[in-house]
C-alpha cells in the first residue's frame, strides 16, 4: 500500500514543497519542469520529488549568499573610495587656504617693491618717457625713409628700445641707448649724399625687377632715367606715370656727373608726396579728353580756323609783298592785284574818265574777294567757339546734376565727371575764340590794307588821266 495513502501529514507536506519549488528561480522551475514533465510520463515518486526539492533550496540558499557577499564587498568598496575623496578634499581646501595666503603676500610684497623701484628709478621714468617718444618718432621717420632702403632692418633694434622703456621694469642699455644716436646721426648724415644699390622693385604691370637705383639724399629714388616711389608699405615701385622731359632728361645729367660738379636736378623735399601729385596733374591730352564731344568738336573748329588764318596771313603777306614792289615798279605785273589794276589803266588810256573810273573800280571789286577769302568763315568760327563752350558747360551741369540725383552729394568725385566737362568746354572755347578773333583782326587788316592801295592808287591814276584831259 502506498505511503501517501496512510500519512495526510505527508501529503500536506508534500503539497507545500511542491508550492514552494514555483517560487523557486529558473533553473529550479525549469528543472520542476522537467521533472513534471517526466513524471507526467511515469507515476510520480514522492523520495525522488523530496530529493529534488532538498537540492533546489541548497542552490536558491548558495546564490542568495554569493549575491550578500558579492553585495557586502561592494559597500566596503564604495565606502573606501568615498573616505579617500573625503580625505583628498579635505586636503585640497588646505592647500588652497595655503596658496591664498601666499598669494596675498606675494601681492603685498610687489607693492612693496614697485614702490621701492619707483623711489629708486626718480626722474628716470621721465627719461625713459622721452627716449621711448623719441625712439617712436624716429623710427615712424625711419618707415618713410629711402634711406632705410639701402639700410634695412633699422626698425628692429628701435622696437625693441620702445618695448622695454615702455615696461619700465628693464632698463635700457647703454648700448641701446647709443644705437639710437647712431642711427639718428646716421639718418642725418646719409641724408646729404647721393647713393646706388641693387634693390628689387615693382613694375607698372605688376611684376618685379632687381634694378640699380640711385638715392638722391633722402628725397628721390631714381633709376633707368626714371623716377621711383617708396609706397605705404616700405615697397619700391616705379611711377605709373613720369614726369615731364625737363624733369627726366636730368636724370642722365646727375648719374653722369663727376665728383664735385654741380647739375640741375628737381628735388622732391617731401619725400615724394609732391612728385606723386604732380604726376597725378592731369596732361593736355586728359583735359581735352574730359571735355568730351563738344570738347573735339570746339578743337577741330579751332584747327580748321587756324588753318584759314596762316593761309590768309601767308597769302595776303605775299601780295602786300608784291604790291609794294608793284608801286615801284610802273610797269604792270599780273602776278598782283595791283600790277592787274594797272593793267586794266593801260588797256583803256583812251577812255573818259567815268569809263576809267568804272572800269578800275570793276578791277578792284573783282580782287577784292580773293584779299577776303575766308574771313567771314574765321570770324564765324570765333564767335562759334565761345557758344560750343557755353553748350559744353550746359551739358557738364547736366551730367552733374543728375549724378546728384541718383547718388547724393556725399562723393564729389561722382560730381567730377559733370564739372571738369563743363570747365573744359569753356576753356577750350575761350581757347579757340580769343587766338581766332584776334588773328581774323591781324589778316582783315593786312586784307583792307591791300585793297586800300588798290582804291589809293586807283585814285591816283584817275586824278593823272583828268589832269591829261583824257
Amino acid at each position: 500500500m502506498n505511503i501517501l495513502s496512510k500519512n495526510p501529514l505527508i501529503l500536506l507536506i508534500s503539497a507545500m514543497f511542491i508550492a514552494l519549488l514555483s517560487l523557486s528561480p529558473l533553473q529550479a522551475q525549469d528543472q520542476g519542469e522537467n521533472a513534471a514533465q517526466e513524471t507526467d510520463e511515469d507515476v510520480i515518486d514522492l523520495d525522488e520529488l523530496l530529493e529534488n526539492v532538498r537540492k533546489g533550496i541548497n542552490t536558491q540558499t548558495q546564490e542568495f549568499k554569493a549575491r550578500e557577499a558579492e553585495f557586502l564587498a561592494a559597500r566596503n568598496r564604495q565606502s573606501q573610495l568615498l573616505s579617500q575623496a573625503r580625505q583628498t578634499q579635505a586636503s585640497e581646501e588646505r592647500r588652497s587656504v595655503r596658496l591664498e595666503a601666499q598669494a596675498e603676500a606675494n601681492e603685498q610684497r610687489i607693492g612693496v617693491l614697485a614702490t621701492q623701484l619707483r623711489d629708486k628709478l626718480g626722474n628716470l621714468s621721465e627719461v625713459f618717457g622721452v627716449l621711448q617718444q623719441v625712439a617712436g618718432d624716429t623710427r615712424s621717420v625711419f618707415q618713410v625713409s629711402h634711406i632705410s632702403l639701402e639700410f634695412p632692418g633699422r626698425e628692429k633694434g628701435l622696437t625693441a628700445l620702445i618695448n622695454k622703456a615702455a615696461e619700465g621694469t628693464d632698463l635700457p642699455t647703454i648700448e641701446e641707448i647709443e644705437s639710437l644716436w647712431y642711427e639718428m646721426q646716421r639718418e642725418m648724415t646719409e641724408s646729404s649724399k647721393i647713393s646706388t644699390f641693387n634693390i628689387e622693385v615693382g613694375t607698372p604691370d605688376g611684376g618685379t625687377e632687381t634694378i640699380s637705383l640711385t638715392r638722391i639724399g633722402d628725397f628721390n629714388i631714381i633709376g633707368n632715367g626714371k623716377y621711383y616711389r617708396l609706397d605705404e608699405n616700405g615697397n619700391v615701385e616705379e611711377l605709373a606715370k613720369q614726369p615731364p622731359g625737363r624733369f627726366t632728361s636730368t636724370i642722365d645729367d646727375l648719374l653722369e656727373a663727376s665728383p664735385g660738379e654741380i647739375v640741375s636736378f628737381g628735388i622732391d623735399p617731401s619725400r615724394g608726396q609732391l612728385l606723386g601729385i604732380y604726376v597725378q596733374t592731369p596732361s593736355l591730352l586728359d583735359r581735352v579728353k574730359q571735355g568730351g564731344l563738344i570738347g573735339y568738336l570746339t578743337l577741330i573748329m579751332g584747327a580748321i580756323g587756324m588753318l584759314f588764318i596762316i593761309e590768309r596771313f601767308v597769302t595776303l603777306f605775299l601780295v602786300g609783298g608784291r604790291v609794294r614792289r608793284q608801286i615801284k615798279n610802273s610797269d604792270p605785273d599780273s602776278n598782283n592785284p595791283l600790277g592787274r589794276v594797272l593793267q586794266v589803266y593801260h588797256d583803256n588810256k583812251n577812255v573818259d574818265v567815268e569809263t576809267l573810273e568804272l572800269k578800275l573800280d570793276e578791277a578792284i571789286l573783282r580782287e577784292t574777294p580773293a584779299l577776303e577769302r575766308f574771313l567771314t568763315l574765321i570770324k564765324l568760327i570765333s564767335a562759334v567757339a565761345p557758344l560750343l563752350g557755353l553748350l559744353g558747360t550746359v551739358t557738364g551741369m547736366i551730367v552733374t546734376f543728375q549724378a546728384i540725383t541718383l547718388f547724393g552729394t556725399g562723393d564729389p568725385k561722382i560730381m567730377a565727371g559733370g564739372i571738369s566737362q563743363a570747365l573744359v568746354t569753356t576753356v577750350l572755347g575761350l581757347v579757340v575764340a580769343i587766338p581766332t578773333l584776334l588773328f581774323h583782326s591781324i589778316v582783315a587788316g593786312m586784307s583792307k590794307g591791300v585793297v586800300h592801295v588798290l582804291e589809293e592808287q586807283s585814285a591816283g591814276i584817275i586824278a593823272k588821266h583828268a589832269e591829261q584831259g583824257n
